[in-house]
């Protein structure tokens, strides 16, 4: 009896097979579009560089696109991540890629939205604010490998919160999730901080509401804390890796000049669900400490420190924050309905409860409702190539040849969309890896762009002989007036330009730079 009921229910519908096929089709093959999750061009050197490891075996230590910085040595440190989507890549080209992505987005709504259930939020609560989370995202919603990571930290989340109620062994499942995730992304240090952060609150919440030190809480918490560090040193590089992240997350350079890691700018609708989420916070925050409840309120007010100031950090911060939110909202409702029974809120609170049985679960038709929308959804609208409104598609497929030859300035982004069409001829200046090139390339880049200082003597020593820029740039002003450059091409996006001032088959002499 007991097997036919778990059955059944595999096989029926559920409100969550719903909401997981509708986030999908709402984001990606609705609203936002499948080019949406392109828009970054790191996507290219990812896919590339997973390539390389696919066909040489080897996890790369030493740079493969550069020629300003050509062999240096290079953390590949989301060599997990790069794999797969190569994999994808090679089976369907960007439309698995971005296919992948999808699901890693939506996966990490739903876990979030079941936690919330798991809390007792009710399943209306937890609704409005699942979509508020995904909005508030969005603008983290690219091909990449930190998705990994949101799903990562989504599911370590529960695994914490549950441990938390109630002791258990599948905290310990935390130790190889580790082992995981480092070889994915860089951000399983945020599980490093969470496991501290849960220790610290629950050692100040101990005390300030029993006066007694919980010693067996605080020796398994500090166990934990061990054995994920320990496990998060089983990558290709070992701690090395950890000093690597740690300079790049404390560089000065980096905070000024990598947009999502500068503060938020409340001027778009995603920014103002964030918004929105983060003033309940607060209030909840509030709640949380007249009831003694520390911990919840020390990790929130910590990550939503930091989501101020990096947008970066804003999903960690939604992630953690929204199943206390939706639990304090869920109290406050349910305290509002006992005492106004027919009240309009009160409706609402009994339709959510209602409604927790068929959110409660996903059933075979939710997997297999996706798996219809990709196998159905027409093949002329998945990509085929990065969005043409922010690269230059046109551009590169009628030089394609000409640049793979060359030693090309162009933009950092446009120089990731180089090494998906072109690698392994195409070298480039600068390309999207901001740890890997630092303030030593980063400011001759900026120096260059903005026509600042002595920038076509800096392009003379690289031996620089094709420049690809956007027509805005105060570079491409310059090179129209510089005898020593002759533009090739131009279209609505782009310049082409290509040296005209040394004699046929007079090499440039090629600045040797300091590798590090």
């Amino acid at each position: 009896m007991d097997l036919w009921r778990s059955l059944r229910r595999l096989f029926t519908p559920s409100l969550c097979d719903c909401l997981l096929v509708s986030q999908f089709l709402w984001l990606f093959a609705g609203i936002y579009g499948w080019q949406a999750l392109l828009a970054d061009g790191d996507t290219g050197w990812h896919i590339r560089t997973g390539d390389f490891i696919l066909a040489s075996k080897i996890i790369p230590r030493r740079d493969l696109f550069s020629f300003s910085l050509s062999h240096a040595p290079w953390y590949a440190w989301e060599w997990l991540a790069d794999v797969i989507f190569a994999l994808l890549h090679k089976t369907w080209g960007l439309a698995g890629v971005v296919v992948g992505s999808a699901t890693l987005i939506v996966g990490t709504s739903i876990v979030l939205f079941r936690h919330m259930l798991w809390k007792n939020v009710n399943s209306l609560v937890a609704l409005i604010l699942t979509l508020l989370t995904v909005s508030a995202c969005s603008i983290h919603y690219l091909a990449r490998p930190h998705l990994f990571s949101l799903l990562l930290f989504a599911v370590c989340q529960w695994i914490l919160d549950y441990d938390r109620e109630q002791t258990s062994r599948v905290l310990w499942v935390l130790v190889p999730l580790t082992v995981l995730w480092v070889n994915l992304h860089g951000g399983f240090v945020v599980l490093l901080a969470a496991i501290g952060l849960l220790m610290t609150g629950s050692l100040v919440e101990t005390w300030v509401n029993a006066g007694v030190l919980n010693r067996h809480a605080l020796f398994r918490y500090i166990g934990l804390a061990a054995a994920c560090s320990a496990a998060s040193l089983l990558n290709p590089y070992g701690f090395q890796l950890h000093l690597h992240i740690a300079g790049y997350l404390s560089s000065d350079w980096i905070r000024e000049a990598v947009d999502e890691f500068q503060a938020p700018r409340f001027r778009s609708e995603n920014l103002f669900h964030y918004e929105l989420l983060l003033i309940a916070t607060l209030v909840t925050v509030g709640t949380q400490l007249t009831r003694r409840r520390i911990t919840p309120a020390v990790s929130i007010l910590f990550w939503a420190h930091f989501s101020l100031i990096s947008t970066r950090h804003v999903p960690i911060f939604v992630i953690t924050a929204v199943p206390v939110v939706g639990a304090e909202l869920s109290r406050i409702l349910g305290a509002w309905s006992a005492h106004r029974p027919g009240s309009f809120p009160a409706l609402l609170y009994a339709l959510g409860k209602d409604l927790t049985g068929v959110f409660g679960r996903i059933s075979l038709w939710g997997p297999a409702a996706l798996l219809a929308v990709v196998l159905l959804y027409p093949a002329s609208r998945w990509p085929r190539d990065f969005p043409e409104t922010k690269f230059p598609t046109a551009m590169v497929t009628r030089h394609k040849q000409e640049l793979a030859s060359s030693r090309v300035f162009t933009s950092d982004q446009w120089g990731d969309y180089l090494i998906y069409k072109n690698w392994p001829s195409q070298k480039i200046f600068i390309d999207g890896r901001s740890d890997f090139y630092g303030p030593q390339v980063g400011r001759l880049y900026l120096q260059i762009i903005n026509g600042q200082g002595n920038w076509e003597q800096v392009l003379n020593g690289y031996a620089v002989d094709k420049v690809l820029c956007p027509r805005e740039w105060p570079l491409a002003a310059l090179l129209m007036l510089s005898p020593g450059w002759r533009l090739l091409d131009k279209d609505r996006l782009s310049c082409l330009f290509v040296r005209s001032g040394r004699r046929k088959g007079e090499p440039a002499k090629a600045l040797q730079p300091h590798v590090r």
